[in-house]
């Protein structure tokens, strides 16, 4: 697979029905400002993308709509950039994964620092990403 840097409606997170099952049977991990929520299942074959995710930002800590997209923007831009490993482990081992991001900072962070915990916290999920002996 050539490495594709976009983030698509296939690779997106709508489904509410999804999200919630995320939040209440899915696995959770910090890495701060990130807490990473994420559930991991065999890939069904109708299934367009193996890796599908969700952004949030607190109302309460942001509470300017332009300033919440803002962030979105940012962690949306750091995990396109950086998905592609595990993109690609995922597909080769015949998993799906559901992920949701939510920054849990109260400031605004510079990008650079949200991309290199972007990157620690995407690490670590692929770490966590089961053997193929023990699917």
């Amino acid at each position: 697979m050539t490495a594709t840097f976009t983030y698509g409606k296939a690779q997106k997170l709508k489904s509410r029905k999804d999200i919630e099952t995320l939040f209440r049977s899915g696995c959770s991990f910090y890495v701060h400002p990130l807490k990473i929520f994420y559930r991991i299942c065999m890939r069904e074959p109708q299934e367009s993308s193996p890796l599908k995710t969700g952004m949030g930002v607190s109302k309460k800590y942001f509470s300017k709509a332009v300033k919440r997209n803002r962030v979105k923007r940012l962690v949306r831009e750091a995990y396109r950039l950086h998905k592609n490993n595990l993109y690609a482990l995922m597909e080769a081992r015949n998993l799906s994964a559901d992920v949701f991001f939510i920054y849990t900072s109260r400031e605004i962070i510079p990008f650079h620092v949200v991309e290199e915990k972007m990157q620690t916290a995407l690490n670590i999920l692929a770490e966590k990403i089961p053997d193929e002996e023990a699917i």
